[in-house]
């Protein structure tokens, strides 16, 4: 079982996940202005074209995925992502109710929200979800949803990981071994593309039993997507179903735009 990573960010130049380096953008601008100072001015343009063109790797409007919890039976589910509208700078965030055992999402359960004031340098856009989150208190209250009870991870794609269609992976905890293939396929170009996706899942225990599920609707086209990827498969608090975290690829005049969905299925009784 992998470690749980925090919110990363999507490179447009290779549709790679990676973790955006702060560190490493304050260390090369440093690197820069001592350069200026012990070499002189001729080497400033050099520099600043190699700094600003490694800060473009991560343009593009990304949203962050946030868990948020189940309900104390585990059936229910509660999701949300945020981020910064890359044209605008305008702040924006949606959160999702899912009921778990149908795979759908419940009454009133999809929340959207885009501010329209812009944000400073510096601001990811997450006060957009804290805000939203306020406006869901009775939705989160009538279904007993818990910010604690996030689960338990199974997989998580690392930063820089190149995505696989076919996992196979075991939880040393319960001593289930998981067999997954993502199938996928799109049609269409530019703006008129649209793609599918579903899930073969085979699950087989410690004593050898396996079951074979099928998760998702393999012919429910997505307009304007692209791809799909797993990042993230999760455990609920009661282990009788998974929560299928999934990165979309969703096409955009200004590069490729980065947003999140569910895709859940009951795994035991």
């Amino acid at each position: 079982m992998l470690l749980p990573l925090e919110s990363c960010a999507f490179s447009a130049k290779n549709y790679q996940v990676q973790r955006p380096n702060i560190l490493v953008g304050t260390f090369a601008f440093r690197t820069l202005v001592a350069a200026v100072n012990d070499v002189g001015r001729t080497i400033y343009p050099i520099l600043l074209i190699i700094f600003l063109s490694t800060a473009c790797l991560f343009a593009g409007d990304i949203a962050n995925f946030q868990n948020l919890g189940f309900s104390a039976d585990s059936r229910y589910f509660m999701f949300g992502q945020y981020g910064i509208n890359e044209k605008t700078s305008l702040p924006y965030a949606d959160i999702f109710f899912v009921n778990v055992k149908s795979n759908t999402f419940l009454p009133q359960g999809v929340k959207h929200v885009q501010f329209r004031e812009p944000v400073k340098p510096g601001n990811d856009g997450r006060g957009a979800l804290f805000n939203l989150l306020e406006e869901s208190y009775n939705l989160t209250k009538k279904y007993n949803i818990s910010h604690i009870a996030t689960g338990r991870f199974l997989y998580i794609l690392l930063d820089g990981e190149k995505p696989k269609a076919e996992l196979s992976f075991r939880d040393f905890q319960s001593g289930n071994k998981y067999n997954i293939t993502l199938s996928q396929k799109s049609r269409g170009e530019g703006k008129n593309i649209e793609a599918a996706f579903h899930i073969v899942l085979t699950i087989e225990d410690k004593s050898g039993k396996s079951r074979n599920l099928v998760v998702g609707l393999p012919n429910y086209w997505r307009s304007g997507v692209r791809g799909y990827r797993i990042k993230r498969i999760i455990l609920a608090p009661d282990e009788k179903s998974l929560i299928f975290m999934i990165q979309k690829e969703e096409v955009n005049s200004a590069g490729p735009n980065i947003r999140f969905m569910v895709e859940t299925v009951v795994t035991g009784s």
